[in-house]
């Protein structure tokens, strides 16, 4: 699903995408389809750019604290302003790797991508398969390289969005793959809570 397109960046792995809505689109993404935690994909048909993140969003609205007159709710039909809204989503995105594709099979490259993702490139969301895909290293083996990344990067909401993170991907595995993701999630949570109580 087509979620919008890059308008700006913060740092080489933190951008701000803008939403698309129903002056863009005929059938706009609902707000599960971009909430916090959602993996992404910054791709066009030229490449694929990177994969991503949701940690952040912002509504932006230029009238508020505009103080100007307002027309009555009974205002004629026929009078009545033809304006379209101008109030925008705006989704903070940390990026987190890339897909690769190598000898008939795709693979994740995690950690931080090494191109410069151009204004403008669309944001669609990662399918269950590819979120699958990503978290799979180039043997086969499940990943999670990015950790330390995103408790750097992403503030505040690093610990809660590392959570939903692993709460996404653990069922994606089975075994001891799956144990390891449910340990760290059990240990990240502890820390979380420690570090509350200090």
């Amino acid at each position: 699903m087509y979620l919008g397109h890059i308008v700006k960046s913060n740092s080489h792995c933190d951008y701000i995408a803008q939403l698309v809505d129903q002056f863009d689109v005929s059938t706009p993404p609902q707000p599960e389809d971009y909430g916090f935690g959602r993996f992404v994909q910054l791709a066009d048909e030229q490449r694929h750019w990177a994969v991503g993140v949701i940690y952040n969003s912002q509504l932006l609205n230029p009238q508020f604290n505009q103080l100007s007159p307002r027309l009555t709710t009974t205002a004629d039909t026929f009078l009545s302003p033809d304006l379209v809204s101008e109030t925008r989503t705006l989704l903070w995105i940390a990026l987190i790797g890339h897909l690769e594709q190598a000898q008939g099979h795709a693979y994740g490259q995690q950690g931080i991508p090494t191109l410069v993702v151009p204004v403008n490139t669309p944001v669609w969301q990662l399918t269950p398969k590819e979120i699958a895909t990503f978290h799979r290293s180039h043997n086969g083996h499940a990943q999670f390289r990015y950790y330390a990344h995103l408790l750097r990067s992403t503030g505040n909401y690093a610990a809660p969005l590392l959570a939903h993170i692993l709460e996404t991907i653990t069922p994606l595995f089975e075994g001891k793959e799956r144990r390891s993701l449910e340990i760290l999630s059990k240990e990240l949570a502890w820390r979380h809570t420690l570090g509350s109580l200090r």
